[in-house]
């Protein structure tokens, strides 16, 4: 009988190979098969051992070439031949990951999971850019939300409780509704000046910056598009972002885009 083998469930970061953790390389080497997201860079894949069986799962906004439920089959009967599995996602798999309801179907059918916590994106972002998600006088707490609801049901937040001008408001998966998302932070009281950067692939080749403002930053993603995954940053931290103080890469970084540009 074949033993059963495991599903480790690795955060890859968010694209910088060099922000991937010890233990994160460690499990993908052990790999005998890797499944991974669209979002994981060919950097991070190519440290893949040889010979590892590797499937592709990624989904892109609108288009899930492979469910969620088959995702979770896929490595539910990989571990069941006796595999050591690297399901390899961008980012964290415990922030907006998903990787909880994977762990939770692998677990229902005996089958170890252990987890390799990764750097976020926001965590990304402030490393790229310098903005901060907590500043003294400026922020005094961070909340990461979605932007986007499942089968793009109504984003029924609490804005009330969002609109807290006192705490950095990092949205991901929000450019699709940018503009919703900031008129109703400014109906429950949010000043429309309030400082906004749009991050798109922090850390990467591809990144782009854009620097707006809450009562602007809908028009400017639409005159200046940006290709997920972008996050937005909301709040008075941002007014801390200064180009020229950041090493400016200008091999892997696009300039940044002042608001009405």
């Amino acid at each position: 009988m074949t033993p059963t083998g495991k599903v480790n469930l690795i955060g890859a970061g968010p694209g910088d190979v060099e922000l991937m953790t010890l233990r994160a390389l460690r499990m993908l080497k052990e790999a005998d098969a890797v499944v991974y997201d669209r979002l994981v860079s060919p950097e991070i894949l190519d440290l893949s051992p040889e010979g590892a069986r590797m499937i592709a799962v990624g989904k892109a906004p609108k288009c899930h070439t492979v469910p969620q439920d088959r995702i979770n089959e896929i490595l539910a009967e990989l571990a069941l031949q006796g595999l050591t599995v690297a399901r390899l996602k961008g980012g964290d798999p415990m922030i907006f990951g998903r990787g909880s309801e994977e762990a939770a179907y692998l677990m229902d059918r005996g089958i170890t999971v252990e987890y390799a916590p990764g750097i976020t994106a926001a965590q990304g972002m402030a490393s790229a850019t310098g903005v901060p998600l907590t500043h003294r006088g400026l922020a005094t707490g961070v909340r990461y939300v979605t932007g986007h609801r499942a089968a793009d049901q109504s984003l029924d937040l609490d804005w009330a409780s969002l609109a807290d001008t006192d705490t950095t408001l990092v949205v991901y998966m929000g450019v699709a509704n940018i503009s919703e998302i900031s008129l109703n932070l400014m109906r429950e009281g949010m000043p429309g000046s309030l400082p906004v950067m749009a991050i798109a692939s922090a850390t990467t080749p591809q990144e782009r910056r854009i620097l707006s403002r809450l009562d602007q930053i809908g028009v400017d993603i639409q005159a200046n598009p940006m290709a997920a995954p972008v996050l937005f940053v909301i709040g008075h931290v941002v007014s801390l972002y200064r180009a020229g103080d950041v090493e400016d890469q200008e091999d892997r970084r696009m300039p940044a885009v002042a608001a009405g540009e």
